[in-house]
């Protein structure tokens, strides 16, 4: 019943790679999520054309503060003005993008170390750097090509996936196993179940660039007593036209209507899963504690996006609502490296 598992190998014990590695990981994940909550923040209070250039903030490298500062920015852009509150949302959010940027190049010059060890997750280690680098391009676009709503939920989809891979990095430098990848029926269900979050997610981001919150005044009915033919085909059509602001959005009630009605739709078989993933499978499961704590953070989730539409999406429950999203996806990411390390070790008993 030995299990070929190791935590660190003897070299990386007393600070060797390893050891530097799993720190700068841990500090990346911690640095990922709040670089993913500032981003939700800072679209949430419209501030992501607060900045109307990259990296910079009207050609200088923090906002504008002093009278000589502003004056400069309104030479730049005369019809801008400069709001410093929204103005520093941008700027702290690239600030810690750009130190997330550091941790991760770090991290891949210590695979370049390692490269020798058959062991190290080198790829995902050498991806990671890849992905950073479009979401840097991603950022600029975002602001240049003035929200595209593609571009924004492009966006959030590299921001979580980094989240995952940094997780996923993490349970590989953990683990000095060289073992065959064999899952079982548990781990594809965990991973069905990551994948459908994911779309969801990224259908939030486009309800959310569409400024598609408010295309349904009820919790249930979407508009009751308004005859609103609902287009879907139309509301899901991507434009790169950035030949004006998409701040506030520009789709028609029929388009943002059918954004939202689909996001309802996902969420109830996002649900729907999760309690067949934990009441048919996961409670059999070691993890299944951390089952009910997905299944107990779906429900409050369905209850926050319930209460957005109840109030009209105030701030602090968009917020929350996001809060939530970001820290499903992490625990279910969680959850499928316990499930695969399970897997393994079944092979070995």
């Amino acid at each position: 019943m030995a299990h070929s598992l190791a935590v660190f190998p003897a070299e990386s014990a007393k600070h060797g790679p390893r050891h530097w590695a799993l720190l700068l990981v841990n500090a990346a994940i911690v640095l990922v999520i709040l670089v993913v909550l500032m981003g939700g923040w800072t679209r949430i209070n419209d501030a992501g054309l607060s900045c109307p250039d990259w990296p910079g903030c009207f050609g200088q490298l923090s906002v504008p503060n002093t009278t000589a500062q502003i004056e400069s920015a309104a030479q730049l852009y005369p019809n801008i003005t400069v709001v410093q509150s929204k103005g520093w949302l941008e700027m702290v959010h690239r600030y810690l993008a750009a130190s997330l940027s550091l941790l991760i190049l770090g991290l891949t010059m210590i695979a370049i170390a390692l490269r020798k060890e058959v062991n190290y997750p080198h790829l995902l280690s050498y991806s990671l750097l890849v992905l950073v680098g479009f979401q840097a391009a991603l950022g600029m676009w975002t602001v240049t090509l003035k929200l595209l709503p593609i571009i924004v939920t492009a966006h959030l989809f590299g921001g979580l996936l980094t989240a995952v891979l940094l997780l996923l990095l993490r349970a590989k430098i953990l683990s000095a196993t060289v073992a065959p990848k064999v899952w079982a029926t548990p781990s594809y269900a965990v991973f069905i179940g990551l994948v459908l979050l994911f779309l969801q997610i990224l259908l939030g981001g486009w309800t959310s660039s569409n400024y598609a919150g408010w295309g349904c005044s009820d919790w249930l009915a979407c508009n009751p007593g308004l005859d609103i033919d609902y287009n879907f085909s139309s509301a899901f059509v991507i434009s790169f036209d950035s030949s004006y602001s998409h701040q506030g959005g520009n789709l028609p009630l029929a388009e943002r209507g059918a954004i939202q009605i689909s996001h309802r739709v996902g969420a109830m078989l996002v649900t729907l899963y999760f309690l067949w993933l934990q009441f048919a499978i996961g409670r059999h499961q070691n993890w299944s504690v951390s089952g009910y704590w997905l299944v107990a953070l779906t429900l409050l989730q369905v209850i926050l996006g319930l209460m957005n539409i109840a109030w009209a999406i105030p701030t602090f429950l968009a917020m929350a609502h996001h809060f939530i999203a970001v820290i499903m996806l992490l625990h279910m990411t969680r959850i499928l490296t316990v499930s695969y390390q399970d897997c393994l070790g079944d092979k070995k008993l």
